[in-house]
């Protein structure tokens, strides 16, 4: 049953990574915006708001969650990890850095929400970074198996 299942599942996770990871790319880019344009035209602060909190909560959200769901499916099917190799550490470890940057991410977007936000645009460009880097890890770890 698995075996016949395993092509969807793994249909269903990269279509769930590639949501996510769209939102951890555009989400810090919002924030870079808010800061420096959030304030110029009556309004824009509750526009981005509403952008911010939407792509959070109905795209990112759901979209981790079944990248997790159907990562850790995949992963209980015997065939899949080689626990012997340093691949899959290395992809989990990337997985962690980026489950920790989704939830950074959240908590900016409650801070700009609450009115408290005191980063700058620069500091949410080089934030932007950061998903780039740990999708680097990720690819290379599943692609080369190292």
């Amino acid at each position: 049953m698995l075996a016949t299942l395993y092509p969807w599942i793994k249909a269903l996770h990269i279509m769930a990574v590639i949501s996510w990871m769209a939102g951890l790319f555009y989400l810090p880019r919002l924030f870079v915006y808010h800061v420096e344009r959030g304030h110029d035209a009556q309004g824009m602060d509750n526009v981005f708001q509403v952008m911010e909190l939407k792509l959070l909560r109905v795209i990112m959200n759901p979209a981790m969650i079944v990248a997790w769901v159907s990562g850790l499916t995949l992963a209980a099917m015997p065939w899949v990890l080689n626990t012997s190799a340093i691949w899959p550490y290395s992809k989990l470890a990337a997985l962690i850095g980026m489950t920790w940057f989704h939830i950074w991410c959240a908590r900016r977007r409650r801070i700009f929400a609450e009115g408290g936000n005191t980063l700058t645009g620069r500091h949410y460009r080089m934030m932007n970074e950061v998903p780039t880097v740990l999708m680097v890890i990720i690819v290379l770890s599943v692609v080369v198996k190292f």
